[in-house]
């Protein structure tokens, strides 16, 4: 390696990523020597490359059981999970998906209502029902153990009778280029479904999800109507998020 390629480890280290921008304006040298680095970097296996940059996450969302999730980013859930509590009004019919901050959220909706609703996973069911004001549609199918969610060919038909105010969604990735998407098919496919069946998409995601990829697409990043995240998102996604039409609430 050569003393650059230290001095872009060691901003890796201090920021969590880098932009190729800046590290041409850093060291004055064209953005094909800095993706040359950064590619050479990343065969070393020192970083990700990702849209623009680079960093220490990997770019690949790997599928996580419900339990392993919830102890992960919970201090950021919570936050985003109670900014997505100021986009509900009474009387709104929404879809709540499957994720650990869909779970937050639902602890959230125990004294609110009246509300409708729909959701594919079994614990937000099950914890409003300690809410009488809120009408609970559970989707039926096959159960997803490891998310303890519905998913399959039959939720997706009961959906399709269905239509609401606002869909909130967790995901697994967010890439500029790949959109958003999830570690699982099935459950990719059914999201597909509750994005046709809702007037706003508002994706509940922290900042972790950013640059990176699952393996199933759901959507294009234009599907989203609001991205609610935490402070670690860079300045340069937020921006490239507005630029597309996406509220970003961080």
């Amino acid at each position: 390696m050569i003393p650059r390629h230290d001095e872009i480890l060691k901003e890796l280290d201090v920021k969590g990523h880098v932009q190729v921008q800046d590290l041409c304006e850093k060291f004055n040298v064209s953005s094909v020597t800095i993706r040359k680095d950064l590619n050479y970097l990343e065969t070393l296996g020192l970083l990700f490359r990702n849209h623009g940059g680079a960093s220490k996450q990997v770019r690949y969302a790997y599928e996580k059981n419900v339990g392993e999730k919830e102890n992960i980013n919970v201090e950021a859930k919570q936050a985003i999970a109670k900014t997505a509590l100021s986009l509900i009004q009474e009387n709104d019919c929404i879809i709540l998906a499957s994720g650990t901050t869909m779970h937050y959220l639902a602890r959230m909706l125990v004294n609110f209502g009246p509300l409708t609703v729909l959701t594919s996973s079994l614990r937000v069911a099950i914890e409003l029902c300690n809410n009488p004001n809120i009408n609970i549609i559970q989707l039926g199918g096959e159960v997803r153990k490891s998310s303890t969610s519905i998913v399959g060919s039959i939720s997706e038909g009961i959906l399709k009778q269905f239509s609401c105010n606002k869909l909130f969604l967790g995901v697994d990735g967010i890439d500029p280029e790949f959109g958003i998407s999830t570690s699982n098919a099935a459950e990719a496919h059914l999201n597909q479904v509750m994005i046709e069946c809702a007037d706003q998409t508002i994706i509940l995601a922290d900042s972790s999800k950013l640059n990176t990829k699952g393996f199933g697409k759901i959507a294009s990043l234009d599907a989203m109507d609001y991205l609610i995240t935490d402070v670690g998102i860079a300045d340069e996604d937020k921006a490239v998020l507005e630029e597309m039409g996406v509220n970003v609430m961080v």
